[in-house]
């Protein structure tokens, strides 16, 4: 690889902020016990914890950078705005980066993605010019999308363009999309998706990068693993950041937590990062990227 990573990696956004390569996802994680675990992973030295308001654990996750004494500002703090609970649009999205704020007491949002396509196009315009003023407020600093498909993509990149036309065409006034999140794993590797991110120098994020476990036993990652020394789920870590990915890993064991950031002391071949590689389309959760845009 060109450079070694390591734990402290970092990606340069197109918003001009930096985020950490590796997150500590909190899907499913209990709010009793997410500052616990937010805690122990930030004390092995994760430093991106990734949230969302329909997780109900936004709150005592961010309390976990407080109870492990870091910094406000070495901690990247990703939320998502929820589109089933309340009907996606302008108005909402606004409350619910207020609401964002007030449960994590955090200062600033480091980025807020909308967590998925679902509400309709005028919706979706809606949430997205809500998430640009956020941003110029000073609320929110990086802005993104998960769960978009191509065509959902496209349609934000044209609004965009329409947005800033219509706030006075100065570059930057419609909004600057930074991030995006999918199920991304070597049996889901999504390469229409990874490509238009890659041409617009948009940051790939992949959830569910160790499929859940739900592949472990596969012969070769299994070989892998046993090459290297380490366990399936360090090599599919591993396999997602050698794709260029920003893999959001999850557990609430601290033995797992640590072992799941133990990825930096091995590298995949070129030929064993594309071996796994598959040409299956297999999510083993959600996968709104298909839905039409009228939904």
């Amino acid at each position: 690889m060109a450079q070694k990573l390591t734990l402290q990696s970092t990606i340069k956004l197109n918003s001009g902020y930096h985020m950490p390569l590796l997150g500590f996802g909190v899907y499913q994680t209990s709010a009793s016990v997410a500052t616990d675990v937010c805690k122990e992973a930030l004390k092995i030295g994760y430093r991106h914890i990734d949230s969302a308001s329909a997780y109900r654990n936004q709150g005592p996750s961010a309390a976990g950078i407080a109870a492990a004494g870091i910094p406000r500002s070495e901690v990247f703090f990703t939320t998502k705005v929820p589109v089933r609970e309340k009907p996606l649009g302008y108005q909402n999205t606004l409350d619910l980066v207020d609401i964002a704020l007030q449960e994590t007491q955090l200062p600033y949002l480091d980025l807020v993605l909308i967590h998925s396509p679902y509400g309709g196009s005028e919706n979706r315009k809606g949430a997205w010019k809500a998430l640009v003023e956020s941003v110029e407020a000073g609320k929110v600093r990086s802005i993104g999308v998960s769960n978009y498909g191509v065509h959902h993509l496209d349609e934000l990149e044209a609004y965009i363009k329409e947005l800033q036309a219509e706030r006075g065409g100065e570059a930057g006034k419609g909004g600057i999309l930074s991030v995006g999140q999918w199920e991304i794993h070597p049996w889901l590797p999504r390469d229409d998706i990874v490509q238009w991110c890659r041409a617009r120098n948009v940051a790939v994020q992949a959830y569910c990068p160790i499929v859940r476990g739900e592949r472990f036993g596969d012969p070769k990652v299994g070989a892998v693993a046993k090459k290297y020394g380490k366990t399936e789920a360090q090599v599919l870590l591993r396999w997602s950041l050698q794709k260029g990915l920003v893999p959001l890993v999850k557990s609430v064991t601290p033995s797992r937590i640590k072992e799941n950031a133990d990825l930096f002391d091995f590298e995949l071949t070129e030929h064993e990062v594309k071996e796994l590689t598959t040409n299956e389309y297999s999510p083993c959760a959600w996968d709104p990227t298909v839905e039409p845009l009228d939904r």
